[in-house]
């Protein structure tokens, strides 16, 4: 996410990828597209990196979840590196992959594409999720760039955005 001026110093960083001078947003989301954790970070850092410091900062949520129910499935895209995060994961946590799970989000070929009669972009089977919280957040005007001058206030308005969304939601739904 693109920087404007006010954002401070210690919040920017340059992503290579993207050719952005900003911050990076990283969300965990359910099923529905609601987070379970949000982060925000340089965005000149790894996302390895970063998805380790956003469990990290959560860990108490996997240490009070019993081992004998279904563990919880990670979906990520094929910029992440599994074995790396299984192996920094359990150095924090070593009994965190008996409770959770990775799992590269499928991505289709141009043969499948072809043989489906599309080209171009096609969704993937569960990836579209996470876009469509990626596009709530950008329907909050405060959101469209990064204003805030910190991290933590950067987080802390995409959790406004969401209570907002959900208390919307359960209005609507009474």
């Amino acid at each position: 996410m693109k920087n404007t001026c006010n954002a401070s110093v210690e919040s920017k960083g340059y992503c290579f990828y993207k050719s952005t001078n900003g911050i990076k947003r990283h969300l965990a989301v359910d099923t529905l597209g609601f987070p379970f954790f949000t982060h925000c970070t340089k965005a000149n850092v790894s996302d390895d990196v970063e998805l380790i410091e956003m469990l990290t900062l959560h860990i108490d949520y996997f240490k009070s979840k019993p081992v004998n129910i279904p563990k919880i499935t990670i979906l990520l895209d094929h910029g992440y590196h599994i074995d790396y995060l299984i192996e920094e994961l359990e150095q924090m946590y070593p009994q965190i992959m008996t409770k959770i799970r990775f799992e590269l989000s499928t991505k289709p070929s141009k043969q499948e594409k072809a043989a489906q009669g599309k080209s171009g972009f096609v969704p993937a089977v569960a990836r579209w999720v996470i876009e469509r919280s990626n596009a709530w957040m950008e329907r909050c005007k405060s959101l469209v760039k990064n204003f805030e001058r910190t991290l933590s206030h950067a987080t802390t308005k995409i959790n406004l955005c969401f209570v907002r969304l959900m208390l919307k939601r359960l209005a609507a739904s009474s």
